[in-house]
Order: structure tokens, then sequence, then C-alpha cells
């Protein structure tokens, strides 16, 4: 899949990962650990990374990843325990954002605020030249690097020389312990081209805004 960022010319891979073959797991009643930078399986074809976890206002235990990973009604499973069984849905998709909201089954999970080596604390501001940002993804785990910033003054995104492939949309973009973006695309050539995200602030304006599912989101 292919898609344009506003502003750009020129075409992003986008970094969600096609299964071939994937069956449908047994259920066990052992909950699946899940925290920003978990990989997750949708709908049985496609693996991308959990950008967060925690609760919205009205207490519904909700996650984010990209947009482009699903539709509302997608069924999710967890990555590393596919045995857990179904962990949660697709209850929101903004393909413009590119950002959608998990409701998860809360005897399906553990929630954590640590996956990898990302520790989430908090919701932060995007980050401009030259702060340094760490994402954690399913497919190449841990990798940091400089901040360009809002290259086209889009207000919604920021580019960075992070590592990023296929898989690692959603992938949760850290300063420090705060949460500052997720990980949609990169631009040319995977882990060498510049990745781009959405900035949180945008994804969490957008979410109060419609004032549903997610609204009054706060991490683990």
């Amino acid at each position: 899949m292919i898609r344009k960022f506003a502003g750009v010319v020129g075409a992003f891979a986008v970094l969600s990962t096609a299964l071939l073959g994937a069956g449908t797991a047994n259920a066990d009643p052992a909950p699946a650990v899940i925290g920003g930078g978990s990989g997750i399986i949708i709908d049985d074809m496609f693996e991308c990374t959990v950008t967060t976890v925690g609760y919205d206002g009205a207490g519904r235990l909700v996650g984010l990843t990209a947009g482009h990973c699903g539709d509302p009604g997608a069924k999710v499973w967890a990555e590393k325990d596919r045995g857990a069984g179904q962990i949660g849905t697709f209850v929101y998709s903004d393909h413009d954002l590119d950002y959608a909201i998990i409701q998860f089954d809360p005897s399906r999970i553990i929630p954590v605020n640590h996956i990898g080596n990302v520790t989430i604390t908090g919701l932060g501001g995007p980050p401009g030249f030259p702060m340094i940002v760490c994402k954690e993804g399913r497919t190449t785990g841990n990798t940091c690097g400089i901040s360009w910033g809002d290259v086209f003054d889009t207000s919604v995104e920021t580019w960075s020389q992070m590592c990023v492939v296929e898989g690692d949309s959603g992938a949760p973009v850290v300063v420090g312990t705060t949460l500052v973006g997720m990980v949609n695309a990169y631009l040319a050539v995977a882990c060498f081209g510049p990745e781009v995200g959405t900035n949180m602030s945008s994804i969490m304006n957008d979410i109060n805004s419609r004032g549903s599912i997610g609204a009054g989101y706060h991490p683990i």
C-alpha cells in the first residue's frame, strides 16, 4: 500500500505487513500483555504495532495504532500470544490523520506502559529539530534518531531519522517517556529514508472533538 502525506510530493511506503496463511488460534483464558510497542495481528491479514494502551474518560480500555492497519470492525489478536484469543476490535479509523482506536477486552489483556525499551508515562506535543526521538516497533524494535520537525508546516505530522520498516506502523514515538507521536510511513527506502508520523497532540484533539470512544484518553 502507498499513501501520500499532505504537502509532500511523492509516495511513502505504509508500514503494515501482510500475513499469508495465518490461522485462527484456539482460545486460552490467559490474557496477553499489551502496551505501546506490542505487535498485533489484524483480521488474520496484517501485522502492526500498538501505539499506547489506557483508559478513556468513560473508563473503557482502549488503545491506538495506525489508521491504515484496519477499519471499524477489524478484529485484533496479540502477535506474541495468539492463544489469548481475540483481544480487541477496531472501533474508529481516520485515514486522513492515519490513526485508529482499538477497544480492548479487559479480560483478554494485561495493559502495561512498558514494552521493550520504551516506557510511556504521559502525552506531549510534537518534537522539533533537533530533538532525539525513539520508537518501539514490532519489526525493528527500538531505534532512535533526530527529529526534523514539521517539515512542510502541516501542523499534524513530524519527520524523523529513525529506522522503520513494514510492521512498525503505529509504533509509539517518544521523547524520554513522553509519547509524542506514532509511526505511519517512510520515504523511499526502508530504515534509511525519513520516517513520517502523526503527532499525538493532533490525534488527541481529533479524538476529544468527536466525544466518542477514546475521548479523555490517558495512558496506563
